[in-house]
């Protein structure tokens, strides 16, 4: 080709690439997309991963624990322990424990679990029982308040005649519009706490509370009037926080507040560092009761020990050859002797010592009634004397030979020697 033409053909190919370049440039734009991959498998795994990056990136420093045996180490002095798992199995000395760590300067944050039986006059929550926190529904404090303010209507509103006949006029004039009455107290409710589902935590030197998203379905009671601080929504209780020694114990209704999906709203997170602020903080994901092999290292570590050692001396022992070990047997082929030896070892482990001695026994009368017609239906005592005239040989000898044998396994000596009787007895006839 020649060097014109080589150059023309360059030309129209960088030519025919600028134009698409130019095409592409005027008519393709850039956009960004974003790809939602849900939660990591870590996110997953622990509900509360949120809160303990949330917690380390405020500078607090936070440990995890699967159970209550991180009381066995775990100092009082500027600690908070949040137990975020069910206390259903919780035994008394496991409550009697943590109400001791935060009377020695901890801070114990729990939720509480059950609602309270006013029959029974208890709840079943152990610890929150001895601390004199119940649970209610709020429904159920709405129902209680009505009745209440029923009753006492009842009891006031006994007027006289003549009074009622004075105020039916009036009564007329209040009652001419009840939507209006009922839009104004509504209103005023709305102006006095526009967030009635929300939670209000009030702190000193702020103008604004904190807003907090709990459940709003339950309310926390003090019953012993021991709480120093709580947060209120518009009709229930949901934080106390209680003095303990030299300790404090915050009860919540719950704490899904701090769950991953919970985390960032309203001022929940800000709630959770306000709480754990100034001190480490213990997250214990499973408050249940302690495990049996965790108290059993506890109390009774020489025990598994020994145990264990046995069972590694059983296992040594099952392991060990039975006899002396056998030498790798010749690639030559076997000589009769030894076929014989292997077939009647073979018959020996399936068919058991007590099989071999009666097969040797019914040869033995078999041989003996072709010879002696009419030897079956005599006597056993009569049999062995005829099987001496047959064979010469003693009646005890014969005896011992045709005796019933036990179902237990005999001794090896025992055993060939009973078979080499029998066999000699079988060769007689």
């Amino acid at each position: 080709m020649k060097r014109g033409n080589l150059a023309l053909l360059v030309l129209l190919v960088l030519l025919v690439l600028g134009g698409i370049g130019y095409y592409l440039y005027r008519n393709l734009e850039p956009y960004t997309e974003t790809v939602e991959h849900g939660a990591s498998p870590e996110a997953r795994a622990n509900p509360y991963l949120a809160a303990e990056m949330y917690l380390r990136g405020r500078g607090i420093r936070v440990t995890t624990a699967r159970g209550m045996e991180v009381l066995d180490q775990l100092p009082s002095k500027g600690q908070t322990l949040i137990l975020l798992g069910t206390r259903e199995n919780v035994t008394p000395t496991q409550n009697a424990r943590l109400l001791d760590w935060a009377n020695r300067g901890g801070h114990l944050i729990v939720t509480a679990e059950s609602l309270w039986d006013e029959d029974e006059g208890k709840s079943g929550d152990l610890l929150l029982d001895q601390l004199g926190v119940q649970q209610f529904l709020t429904a159920d404090l709405k129902d209680k308040e009505e009745e209440k303010s029923a009753q006492s209507d009842e009891q006031t509103a006994a007027p006289s005649e003549d009074r009622a006949d004075d105020d039916t006029g009036k009564a007329e004039v209040e009652h001419e519009h009840p939507d209006q009455a009922s839009g104004t107290t509504d209103k005023a409710d709305a102006e006095a706490d526009p967030y009635p589902n929300l939670t209000k935590l009030y702190l000193e030197n702020e103008k604004a509370p904190a807003y907090i998203d709990f459940d709003t379905d339950y309310h926390l009671f003090d019953s012993k009037n021991l709480a120093y601080a709580w947060a209120n929504s518009a009709d229930s209780t949901h934080l106390l926080q209680l003095q303990r020694g030299q300790g404090l114990i915050t009860v919540l209704t719950d704490n899904w507040i701090w769950q991953n999906g919970e985390l960032d709203a309203y001022d929940n997170a800000w709630l959770l560092w306000y709480l754990a602020q100034d001190s480490a903080v213990t997250l214990v994901y499973r408050a249940d009761g302690t495990s049996l092999m965790t108290l059993l290292m506890r109390y009774f570590p020489q025990a598994l020990l020994a145990a264990a050692l046995l069972l590694a001396l059983l296992l040594w022992r099952n392991g060990l050859r039975q006899g002396p070990q056998q030498p790798n047997p010749d690639r030559s082929r076997r000589q009769l002797e030894e076929h014989l030896r292997a077939g009647a070892d073979f018959i020996l482990r399936q068919r058991g010592q007590l099989a071999l001695l009666q097969g040797l026994q019914r040869d033995v009368m078999r041989r003996a009634r072709q010879r002696q017609p009419g030897f079956d239906r005599l006597p056993v005592a009569e049999q062995w004397q005829a099987l001496g005239r047959m064979t010469r040989m003693s009646v005890s000898a014969i005896s011992q030979a045709m005796r019933p044998y036990p179902q237990q396994r005999m001794a090896v000596a025992e055993f060939t020697r009973q078979v080499a009787h029998l066999q000699s007895l079988r060769n007689a006839l």
